[in-house]
């Protein structure tokens, strides 16, 4: 009777002993709560470079273990240019308590930012954080935001520079931005304390919509030896392609500040792939998913431009382009 009761005893104890091991099983057997994501875009749904760049972002995330719909959902919102939607779109992926947030631009991070000071950002394409009050420093950030700057503002005599190289005859220089981008302002004095040293004159066009940038872009028909620089603003990001044919029909020279210009029938592009740069930014929304703080992350700054010419467009605008700065280029389009 002894034998059956300690038998007993046991069958007893090794039950309560799966009893208790089976929710624990259980629970470790359940999946990981789905992470999300937010995506707030400046340009429109229709714009393919901003569809290449997303690519980009989206394809890093998979490499780095995450899928889309299984461990992570992204919420996009894209502000077709629109700056008085900019702080709806904001409020409207804030509520849905991501746990990471991509802003695209300077007006998506700003709106972005006067919703909330807690949900994680990573940024791109903003050339002076720290004047922005973005960040305290860019190796320390602290609070919510982190990124990657695309310039720093004196790239703009750079561009002054480059565009004497390729048009030699320019002596008047149109440099076309809108304003009400605060963080573009910035390369304006830098053109024009250098346009001295190339015998140039510096005209600041503002524009902040299509019909403006045809009024500034017709009245300087009438000059001659003129040429463009165009600013990395979401005005003339969302209208290169009308840019683009004005200065062809005047005969133009113009830089811009990225290769889709160029690749769009622009002469000459200086500046990073920002394809690149949604990938880098892809990486910390992956550590900031993994629990690192993005006040930890120091913001990067770019180590690589691409030096792009359209040598057909060069051809109608009747240059020709110098041997050597063809042999410096990273990418000829023929």
């Amino acid at each position: 009777m002894q034998i059956n009761h300690l038998r007993r005893r046991e069958f007893i104890t090794h039950l309560g002993g799966a009893a208790v091991a089976f929710p624990l099983v259980a629970r470790a057997q359940q999946p990981e709560r789905v992470k999300k994501i937010g995506v707030f875009m400046f340009s429109d749904t229709t714009d393919v470079e901003a569809h290449k760049r997303l690519t980009a972002f989206q394809q890093r995330l998979q490499q780095l273990g995450w899928t889309e719909g299984r461990s992570i959902r992204i919420d996009y919102r894209w502000a077709a240019g629109e700056l008085n939607r900019m702080r709806v779109y904001a409020a409207e992926l804030v509520s849905l308590a991501p746990d990471a947030i991509l802003a695209t631009n300077g007006p998506t991070l700003e709106a972005l930012r006067q919703e909330t000071r807690t949900v994680p950002m990573v940024f791109v394409a903003i050339p002076d954080p720290i004047a922005g009050g973005y960040v305290a420093s860019l190796a320390h950030p602290g609070g919510n935001i982190t990124g990657f700057t695309h310039f720093e503002y004196a790239i703009g005599g750079k561009w002054l520079e480059m565009l004497k190289e390729i048009a030699p005859r320019v002596t008047k220089v149109a440099v076309i931005w809108n304003p009400k981008n605060v963080s573009v302002n910035g390369y304006w004095p830098v053109i024009k304390a250098a346009a001295p040293s190339f015998a140039v004159e510096p005209i600041a066009t503002h524009v902040q919509n299509a019909a403006e940038i045809e009024r500034a872009i017709d009245s300087l028909a009438h000059e001659s030896n003129v040429g463009l620089i165009v600013l990395p603003d979401f005005t003339t990001t969302v209208h290169r392609e009308l840019i683009i044919a004005l200065a062809a029909r005047y005969q133009f020279p113009a830089i811009y500040p990225f290769r889709y210009f160029v690749a769009d029938g622009g002469l000459v592009s200086y500046g990073i792939n920002l394809s690149e740069v949604y990938r880098q930014a892809a990486s910390y929304i992956d550590r900031i998913l993994r629990g690192e703080k993005p006040g930890d992350l120091p913001v990067q700054t770019p180590t690589k431009f691409e030096l792009v010419i359209n040598l057909k467009t060069a051809k109608a605008l009747g240059l020709d382009v110098p041997l050597f700065f063809q042999q410096r280029a990273d990418e000829v389009i023929e």
